[in-house]
């Protein structure tokens, strides 16, 4: 099976034991975050929907309440841009780290092995065993330095 077939396939999981209806809803908001490159917004994940699926008759909210629902699950995660609402991706990429640009909203990313290793250190160090973690750095890019 495929990987993405295989995430589909845990959420209906998910679903069944929470005693859930499945919706095409959630899948298809699953589907769009674990297609897309980068980091999107819940209007951004929308219109993708609508762009896609034009015979779906599925509204914002709903889309709201499906990521609500899928970052609880564990299945995506998101970014908090303050007022600008947050920006959402899929749990299936391998791990990474986010530089983020508070003033344009770019998001980076980035692997570093060294900091990863100190990571672990830092926790062994203090009697602590990470299960997960996330890095978000924010500053200034390049362009609106």
């Amino acid at each position: 099976m495929a990987k993405n077939e295989e995430i589909i396939a845990e959420l209906k999981k998910i679903v069944k034991q929470k005693g859930l209806k499945y919706t095409e809803q959630r899948e298809f908001v699953l589907k769009i975050l674990m297609q897309a490159k980068g980091h999107l917004t819940a209007e951004e994940i929308y219109n993708l929907i609508k762009m896609t699926n034009p015979d779906s008759n599925i509204g914002i909210a709903t889309v709201y309440r499906a990521l609500s629902f899928l970052e609880e699950v564990n299945l995506i995660t998101s970014i908090t841009f303050g007022n600008e609402g947050k920006k959402y991706e899929s749990n299936a990429k391998e791990h990474h780290d986010h530089l983020i640009c508070t003033s344009c909203g770019k998001i980076v990313e980035f692997v570093d092995e060294e900091i990863e290793k100190r990571q672990n250190l830092i926790a062994e160090k203090n009697g602590f065993k990470i299960s997960s973690h996330s890095m978000q750095l924010y500053g200034t890019c390049k362009k609106c330095q």
